[in-house]
């Protein structure tokens, strides 16, 4: 069983095809043993992508009607969600000043630890799939083991 911490953009190539798509879906289908982890706040961002996608029409309505409804339901479903509470914040408050992050990118990161933490007193470990090279660089730094779903066309 492997687990993997989903920022959003890595989530949402799961459901809106671009590059990395392939890989996401393989990651979901390779064995229903494999744990998903991600933020409270994960739903929210992939809403606003698949709605900025629909504005600037590369998703038709009912493309990102049939996208939006098996994202709730595999986000309700499949992943374990890490809540945002005031310890999520202050982390995330120390990880933005110190790489420099934007805010909800600070909070995926403080999320994603506290899931590594989790994964650890359980004896397992977790990798963070992200497609923000910046992102990406600060959960390396922090220790977590890191994959890019766009280095898999």
């Amino acid at each position: 069983m492997t687990a993997y911490f989903l920022d959003s953009s890595a989530a949402v190539k799961r459901y809106v095809r671009e590059t990395g798509t392939r890989w996401m879906i393989s990651l979901f289908r390779q064995t229903p043993a494999n744990v998903f982890y991600s933020a409270r706040i994960t739903a929210a961002e992939v809403a606003s992508a698949m709605a900025r996608r629909l504005r600037g029409r590369s998703l038709t309505a009912k493309q990102t009607g049939r996208a939006k409804k098996r994202f709730k339901r595999d986000f309700q479903r499949r992943f374990f969600k890490i809540e945002i509470d005031a310890q999520i914040v202050e982390k995330a408050e120390e990880l933005a000043e110190k790489y420099f992050l934007r805010g909800y990118d600070a909070v995926q990161l403080a999320a994603a630890l506290k899931a590594q933490n989790i994964r650890t007193a359980g004896g397992g470990s977790l990798i963070f799939v992200c497609a923000d090279n910046a992102l990406r660089l600060a959960a390396s730094a922090e220790g977590l083991a890191i994959e890019d779903p766009n280095a898999h066309p």
